[in-house]
Order: C-alpha cells, then sequence, then structure tokens
C-alpha cells in the first residue's frame, strides 16, 4: 500500500504528549471487559494477550468497551478464539517508559501471557528521540519477552517527514529490522487504516474515533490470530 504522510506532523501529533503524559506510577495490569455477548461460542483453551503500548491501546477519549482492547478481544472470540486480553498500556509512554515497567508488569500477572503486542514508539517521535535509543528499548522489551517464553507481535509506527530524511529512514526501518532480528510478527504501520481519513480520527488527529479502531481491529485481527502460539 502507497504511503502518504502529507497530513501526518508533528504539530498534529503535540496533543498526544499533552493529553497523555503523565508521572504518575503504572497502574496495574488488568483484563478488559469484552462486548462480545456470551452466546458466541468460543473453542479450546484460553489464550492471554498482553496488550503492551500507549494511549493507542489504551483506548483515549473512547468510552469503555470502544477501545482497541476490548474490540479486539471481540473480534477474535467472535472467530471461536477464546481471547482473553491483558490491558497493559499506559498513555504518554515512551520506548524507555515501557521497559522501565515491563519487569514489574509481568512478574504481578497471576498467570504469564502467552503472546504480547508491543506497540509503542508515538512517543518517542513527539520527543524527537533518537531512533537509535527507540530501537534498543524495543530490542530489550522483545528480548525480555522471548526470554520468558512470550511470543510477540510488534505493532509498528512511521515517523513523519519533518524530522528529516536521515530520521525517517531510520525510525521507519527499525521495526521491520527487529522483527527479523528477532523472528517475531510485525505490524509495518497500526495506523496506516486510518492516519489519512479524518472522519476516523479524532479532532486531535492523532487518536482514532471509535469507528477508526473497529478499521484497526479489522486490519490487525488476522496478524494477531496468526501470531497466537499453537496449543
Amino acid at each position: 500500500m502507497r504511503y502518504n504522510l502529507r497530513n501526518f506532523i508533528v504539530l498534529a501529533l503535540m496533543p498526544l504528549a499533552a493529553a497523555c503524559g503523565s508521572d504518575a506510577p503504572a497502574p496495574a495490569p488488568t483484563e478488559t471487559t469484552s462486548a462480545i455477548p456470551d452466546t458466541v461460542p468460543v473453542m479450546g483453551p484460553e489464550h492471554r494477550i498482553l496488550a503492551f503500548g500507549d494511549s493507542l491501546f489504551a483506548g483515549y477519549n473512547l468510552e469503555q468497551g470502544e477501545g482497541y482492547q476490548a474490540k479486539l478481544e471481540a473480534a477474535l472470540r467472535a472467530r471461536g478464539i477464546n481471547a482473553r486480553l491483558i490491558d497493559g498500556a499506559v498513555s504518554g509512554d515512551t520506548s524507555a517508559a515501557a521497559l522501565a515497567r515491563l519487569e514489574f508488569l509481568l512478574d504481578n500477572l497471576p498467570e504469564p501471557p502467552e503472546l504480547a503486542l508491543v506497540e509503542l514508539g508515538g512517543n518517542d517521535l513527539l520527543r524527537a528521540i533518537s531512533p537509535i535509543e527507540t530501537r534498543a528499548n524495543l530490542a530489550a522489551i522483545i528480548g525480555e519477552l522471548k526470554e520468558r517464553g512470550i511470543a510477540v507481535l510488534l505493532v509498528g509506527m512511521r515517523a513523519p517527514p519533518n524530522l528529516g530524511v536521515t530520521y525517517q529512514e531510520e525510525f521507519d526501518s527499525l521495526y521491520p529490522e527487529l522483527a527479523e532480528q528477532y523472528e517475531v510478527e510485525l505490524v509495518p504501520f497500526f495506523l496506516e487504516p486510518v492516519f489519512d481519513k479524518p472522519d476516523l480520527m479524532q479532532g486531535d488527529r492523532v487518536h482514532p474515533t471509535a469507528r477508526g479502531i473497529e478499521e484497526l481491529v479489522a486490519a490487525t485481527v488476522d496478524d494477531v490470530a496468526g501470531a497466537l502460539p499453537v496449543k
């Protein structure tokens, strides 16, 4: 798919930092509450999936049940997959902040997840953090998850051209390179289905609307289902 970043500018991203930045301690991980009816049949053992990311996973400015985690869980269960999403998302997290809380989060889960969705990097872009640092943090996150026997689906972002060609190339390449290096599955650009569609984005032009979330789920549910380890 041709990638057009004409409208994806740093000024449009600034509300993410203002709305999502927080020095408060990360909340304890919780399981999502799916809106899927109990009558939908699911099969097999429960698949515990950790959604480890920032405000794009946390459902910023959406009603309960409208966020990515709840909608993804519902979509998987509608396919007969006994999925249970674990909320490990913190709005405003950079890759460094997420790495700092990862071990605590994993150590305090009652059961380890079998798959982790790792969606980070957008707040690194807001701060123009070096792609070298972002790469190192994501590598450490993936390494920790794999060391614990947890499969990983890396959810990528892309840099706006405002940060310069060199920065853009270095940032955009780190996700596919990490996926290849660590042999994990990859969603190349999470916001691909919505970023250039104003009717699917909130007024801040950063976070998807409820309808936008549905588009993201439709675009990624196959990736998530395919990344689940076979039991």
